[in-house]
């Protein structure tokens, strides 16, 4: 039985960003692996959330057949492997916070959750929610994790200014405010691995566990950070923002990718003061992601081997994507349900 939390405090963000010049750059066109000739997201089989509930950034599916998500209020929901689209969820957990990533703890079955507000959580089968990170390295924004045969778990801390849902100000401000971060269960201490990074967001441990595969939001760009060393390469600069990873098993990687780039948050680079008037406008006219579903399977050099297309955004913005067997399921940072395709 889930047992409720007391809804945590969402932190302020700061009113003004602090922009720095930088050269401006040109969104590639989706063409080559990325043209969009397979475009089976716009017929996704969608599984709603409860009425209200919004915002299932990650999907899981665990050993037990169950397909885990969350919701901005907090809460964990889960649904059977082999449902029928339209099945409402049944509630696992209630973390109090925000949870986006969630993965599963090889060592004892557990989920750990990247809560955007409460840090780094484990949740056990029954409900019980636990908090990991507080001692050691403060965390932030906690986003997305992969976790060690050892239990050891990285995860990214991708803002230490802004909170979640003041992404965009993050995005505009351009500067290197996020981290990659390791949980030690021996120790109970959260350290740095590698930082001076855009908003990092998706993380994958390869599978001989030398390095880690990081999705760059802000810089669009698919990085490796070499373990232990923490030594960081730019493997590829990609056509859309990527956000989380999870890997296949394979040596492959599914990366969920919510929006094409947009040119004119491109253009603005070179322009500090306009990117702070920006920032000011109300949500709605500020730059906003493309209505448009896209993911891509890439290997460990960041190759993309290939993408799959929503172009009429039936299922948008896709944060989350997770493959069971021949089908890949999706989670998204702003729907209203998660979406299930098959892969044949």
């Amino acid at each position: 039985m889930a047992v409720p939390h007391p809804r945590t405090p969402r932190p302020r963000a700061p009113r003004l960003i602090r922009p720095v010049r930088e050269p401006a750059t040109v969104p590639p066109p989706l063409t080559g692996p990325w043209a969009p000739a397979d475009r089976r997201l716009d017929a996704a089989d969608m599984f709603p959330l409860p009425d209200g509930a919004h915002g299932p950034e990650d999907v899981l599916v665990d050993p037990e057949g169950r397909v885990i998500s969350g919701d901005e209020d907090g809460r964990l929901w889960w649904w059977p492997v082999g449902a029928v689209a339209g099945t409402r969820p049944r509630l696992l957990a209630e973390t109090g916070g925000r949870p986006l990533g969630i993965e599963l703890d090889p060592t004892d079955g557990s989920l750990v959750i990247c809560d955007a507000y409460r840090g780094l959580l484990r949740v056990t089968p029954d409900g019980a929610v636990r908090r990991l990170s507080e001692a050691g390295e403060p965390v932030h924004l906690a986003d997305n994790a992969t976790v060690g045969a050892d239990g050891t778990i990285y995860f990214t801390d991708s803002s230490d200014r802004f909170p979640v849902e003041h992404w965009r100000r993050d995005i505009l401000e351009h500067r290197p405010h996020g981290k990659v971060l390791a949980y030690s269960p021996g120790t109970g201490r959260t350290e740095v691995v590698a930082a001076g990074m855009y908003f990092p967001n998706g993380i994958a441990l390869a599978p001989d566990a030398s390095a880690l595969l990081v999705a760059e939001t802000a810089t669009h760009r698919l990085l490796r950070v070499s373990l232990p060393d923490g030594a960081v390469t730019v493997l590829t600069d990609l056509p859309a923002y990527p956000d989380n990873v999870s890997a296949v098993g394979d040596g492959t990687y599914w990366v969920a990718l919510p929006s094409p780039r947009r040119a004119i948050v491109e253009r603005l680079l070179p322009h500090p003061r306009v990117r702070q008037v920006v920032a000011l406008l109300p949500t709605v006219a500020q730059p906003r992601p493309a209505r448009y579903g896209l993911v891509a399977l890439v290997d460990g050099d960041g190759r993309v081997l290939r993408t799959l297309h929503g172009p009429t955004g039936a299922y948008p913005m896709v944060t989350g994507v997770r493959q069971h067997g021949d089908q890949l399921w999706l989670g998204s940072l702003t729907g209203s349900g998660i979406a299930r395709v098959p892969l044949g």
